[in-house]
């Protein structure tokens, strides 16, 4: 037996709408068979599949009460992509401003509470206690204002990121690639700070654009001790 649900997945008309936008597209050749479907992800994701004449399409189910414009451009994105076609301008700053409306960011964070899952390591590590840093950086920098979110280590070493602050799940992460004795804690302690700020100054919409590091955000980054040796040490490291 099927359980039920309340929310089905098929996309009503999804088809039709993604025909639609593969013509006004000029996409070239015969449209593929579309099955389009919402999907429970985390983020505001979308997704398209081709398979011989067959082409999967999972939409975030963020877009169930969206406006229909707002799904066809969310099609449009998904086809250029695809098919390598110009998107028009027009479209894109549609879907822009709808994925960073303050209303849409609220739904997303309250989706990302629910359902993401972004395992980290404790906070001590092996060689720095990211607990401690941060409650050294609370009291320091923040008059102890800040409450603690969900602080430690990432599971494996990251590439390019030193951290991240993910607010809809209240928890920081830092590289583990910086938990090594080579690592000065105060360079550490500037990564964590750096995250600090961002849970201090969240996301904010400006000049048409999201705007994660703003002029106060910079102003008070380099109010850090140690803030030009961490950024010379950490241009050796990258």
């Amino acid at each position: 037996m099927t359980p039920r649900t309340s929310h089905p997945r098929h996309v009503p008309g999804g088809a039709m709408l993604f025909q639609r936008m593969y013509t006004r597209l000029n996409c070239e050749g015969r449209p593929p068979h579309f099955v389009v479907e919402f999907y429970p992800y985390a983020n505001l994701t979308h997704s398209i599949r081709l398979w011989q004449d067959t082409a999967n399409v999972r939409l975030s189910d963020l877009l169930r009460d969206a406006p229909l414009e707002v799904i066809e451009a969310a099609a449009a994105i998904l086809l250029s992509r695809l098919y390598r076609r110009r998107l028009p301008r027009g479209i894109a700053e549609l879907y822009r401003n709808y994925s960073q409306a303050h209303a849409t960011r609220q739904k997303l964070h309250a989706v990302r509470s629910k359902r993401a899952r972004r395992k980290i390591r404790d906070a001590q590590g092996q060689r720095h206690d990211l607990a401690k840093l941060f409650d050294e950086l609370n009291e320091k920098y923040f008059q102890g204002s800040m409450p603690r979110p969900k602080v430690g280590w990432s599971t494996r070493r990251w590439r390019s990121q030193l951290g991240i602050f993910d607010p809809a799940l209240d928890q920081i992460a830092i590289n583990a690639a910086l938990d090594r004795p080579h690592v000065p804690e105060y360079v550490v302690a500037y990564v964590l700070y750096h995250e600090m700020l961002h849970r201090k100054h969240p996301i904010k919409l400006a000049r048409c654009r999201l705007e994660a590091h703003s002029r106060e955000f910079r102003a008070e980054e380099k109010k850090f001790r140690d803030y030009r040796r961490a950024m010379k040490f950490l241009k050796r490291f990258a």
